[in-house]
């Protein structure tokens, strides 16, 4: 093998990842991911204190409306609506940090498929999350109660066929980890960290908020 080639293929790597554009789009994402998170976590108390609003306006409004519902597969389209309607107070309150992270990670690429698939789906499904409209919980639950509880009103099918598909994939940070300058290690430990919060206070604080509510309704779970 003559020098040229030998040269030629110690360099090609080293230059090849200093101009990889998956280094400029992981670092944006990064910081975009970054800014996200950080404002999430400092609107935990508020968010829940509008789910408490929201659900003392139910108690006024509808008290145990839908007193007798059944407890089977017929009704779990309703308490599955009191669930979309949680997270559309949860993520629209985060609306406008949520909007600009996707306008980040809307134009990045990575020759990493599986993150890139990732990252687009997190960001597609948590911008229509943020969008979910607030149902009315109180004239849906009194229209099945009307219908002898066996006519679920359109309202709540179409919601929960909307909101049914918004998952939130988990991002591989490991797989574009080679492509991380500076800081921004650190701050993809400080993304899992949060992330790892955010998702046990929506478990804890989102379990404790649905069965609330659905009480309150008089839905059964």
């Amino acid at each position: 093998m003559t020098p040229v080639v030998v040269l030629a293929l110690l360099v090609a790597p080293a230059a090849a990842l200093a101009g990889s554009p998956d280094v400029a789009s992981t670092h944006a994402a990064i910081a975009a991911d970054h800014a996200l998170d950080r404002a999430r976590l400092q609107m935990v108390a508020g968010t829940q204190a509008k789910v408490e609003s929201y659900r003392g306006r139910l108690a006024a409004e509808c008290p145990n409306a839908g007193a007798g519902s059944p407890e089977t597969e017929a009704a779990e389209p309703m308490s599955a609506e009191v669930a979309d309607a949680l997270w559309s107070i949860a993520y629209g309150a985060a609306a406008g940090p949520i909007a600009r992270f996707a306008k980040v990670i809307g134009p990045l690429r990575w020759t990493n498929s599986r993150f890139s698939q990732a990252i687009h789906a997190f960001a597609s499904s948590l911008s229509g999350l943020s969008k979910v409209r607030l149902p009315d919980i109180c004239a849906d639950v009194r229209a099945w109660t009307a219908s002898g509880f066996e006519t679920v009103p359109p309202d709540a099918l179409e919601l929960n066929r909307q909101v049914e598909p918004l998952e939130l994939p988990e991002i591989p940070w490991s797989a574009v980890a080679r492509d991380e300058r500076g800081g921004d290690a650190g701050l993809v430990r400080y993304i899992e960290h949060a992330e790892t919060k955010l998702a046990e206070a929506e478990f804890v604080l989102g379990q404790k908020d649905w069965y609330q509510v659905l009480e309150t309704v008089g839905l059964a779970p």
